[in-house]
């Protein structure tokens, strides 16, 4: 049996804004393990350091410079970081989005697990909804990826609602020529989409622990709409209490984080994750909170 110090070494780390509660950290390190890796995984958090998005080029380097292997990049971060990369994957580059980064050989190659994160959370906790119609609420790096795993799944027409109105234009319009016409559009009347719609998806940080509220009135939520969070911190968000309340089937954000995680661990590492334990793990980790 390999001592500890005899074990393959990996250092990882995840950028972002407000992340000092993220799990991504322990899913890492403890799949690790169970898969006899010195895995360490450390938080590089924008807020205490007073840095923002174009602090980028420089904590880049430094994790090059101190021996990572590659980073996860989270809000607001996920598009800024595009210019810096000598490379992105398939799926990076037709989501304009990355969410992992790997360091190798001097080059930065961008990938995003967000996509297909999403798709098999979206498989697993809500297989059978109607999706005809759903609203998007969120056209950032996360809602890009989401929006290209709904599409994927079978969403025939999504309406992107955004607090910046031109990315959601922006947004839809990559996606239309992806999908096809009229597969996405921008949001123009919430409430009327909603009116239609056979579900709701919040791609927004609004619900997060340090931005709590509803990205929405919860006055437009109604029983027969099927509602579905990315945030996991809390892992029932306001959004979703409301839906609950109102009897929506709902699906909330830790399915995704864990399906992420596994899929940038597959890329740090070079070795198979075992989702179902890394779903134990963090369910046990909820149940703790």
């Amino acid at each position: 049996m390999l001592t500890w110090d005899q074990r393959p070494a990996v250092l990882a780390g995840l950028i972002g804004s407000g992340i000092q509660a993220s799990r991504t950290p322990a899913l890492h390190e403890r799949e690790g393990a169970e898969q006899g890796l010195r895995l360490i995984y450390r938080l590089v958090d924008l807020d205490p350091l007073g840095l923002g998005a174009d602090a980028l080029p420089g904590l880049l380097t430094a994790a090059e410079r101190m021996g990572f292997g590659g980073l996860n990049i989270t809000y607001p971060c996920k598009q800024a970081v595009l210019p810096l990369l000598d490379e992105l994957s398939p799926d990076a580059l037709a989501l304009g989005a990355v969410n992992t980064v790997l360091l190798r050989d001097g080059r930065r190659i961008g990938h995003n697990t967000d996509c297909s994160g999403f798709a098999e959370a979206f498989r697993r906790g809500l297989p059978d909804v109607p999706r005809a119609r759903v609203v998007q609420l969120g056209a950032g790096g996360a809602g890009a990826a989401v929006a290209h795993a709904l599409l994927a799944e079978g969403v025939g027409r999504l309406a992107i609602a955004d607090t910046e109105a031109p990315r959601a234009v922006a947004l839809a319009g990559a996606l239309a020529a992806r999908f096809g016409a009229g597969r996405a559009v921008p949001c123009l009347d919430l409430a009327q989409d909603l009116a239609a719609a056979d579900g709701l998806v919040n791609c927004t940080p609004v619900g997060m622990a340090r931005q709590p509220g509803t990205p929405l009135p919860a006055a437009l939520l109604r029983a027969a709409l099927w509602v579905a969070e990315i945030v996991y911190v809390p892992l029932e968000t306001e959004l979703l209490r409301a839906a609950r309340a109102l009897g929506c089937r709902t699906l909330d954000g830790g399915g995704m984080a864990v399906f992420q995680a596994a899929g940038a661990f597959r890329l740090f590492t070079g070795r198979e994750p075992d989702a179902a334990r890394m779903l134990r793990h963090f369910a046990a980790m909820s149940a703790a909170a």
